[in-house]
């Protein structure tokens, strides 16, 4: 299970993690008050997956999905913390500048979302991460380097576009399906998150 594959297999062990390890992390998260982003590491060769976690803003506004990985991962001991560049990182969400700086500063070569910028802003009415790339970068929606010296990042919907049929539908119907659960998250995100005190919520 090699990340320059992108084959049905890879794309479906991607959803595989989402629907079985993520969201019900998330659901857990969403229900105290967090955001819905989250993210998990998986081994390039074999895709077993390492480890998963979901936002933890109402500890700290820092644990967004990618940083509480991040944080957890590197609170294993050394010897079961393999080399970030043998890892895939996976992402509910297109990661924010500040995760995306972290990705690169831990030495990751890649990243995988499912939810895009836009589809945080308009599906979500979470549109922070958009904002501060404008604001604080000057960065228009969508033109930062996906492709760098650093990493690559890939959409995973955009993947599962350019597969040929059979399992171009079967995946299409499962990240449908991820997006319907992602919707009713999101509605008890927004209808809580007045409650909490995550500075922009």
């Amino acid at each position: 299970m090699k990340p320059a594959g992108h084959d049905a297999h890879f794309l479906s062990r991607l959803l595989d993690v989402i629907e079985q390890d993520v969201i019900p992390l998330t659901e857990r998260g969403v229900a105290s008050g967090n955001k819905l982003f989250g993210a998990a590491l998986l081994h390039k060769g074999s895709g077993e997956l390492l480890l998963a976690e979901t936002n933890n803003e109402i500890v700290s506004p820092l644990h967004h999905g990618e940083m509480h990985a991040l944080k957890k991962f590197y609170e294993l001991p050394a010897a079961e913390r393999p080399p970030t560049d043998s890892l895939i990182f996976l992402t509910t969400h297109e990661p924010c500048s500040l995760c995306l700086s972290a990705i690169t500063w831990c030495g990751f070569d890649n990243f995988y979302y499912f939810f895009s910028h836009e589809d945080s802003r308009d599906s979500f009415a979470i549109p922070h991460d958009l904002k501060i790339l404008k604001e604080v970068f000057d960065v228009e929606p969508g033109q930062y380097r996906r492709k760098n010296a650093f990493w690559q990042g890939f959409g995973i919907r955009d993947l599962i576009a350019q597969l040929e049929e059979p399992p171009k539908t079967l995946l299409v119907k499962r990240a449908q399906a991820i997006v319907a659960r992602y919707d009713e998250l999101s509605d008890v995100y927004q209808s809580s998150k007045d409650q909490n005190d995550i500075p922009l919520n």
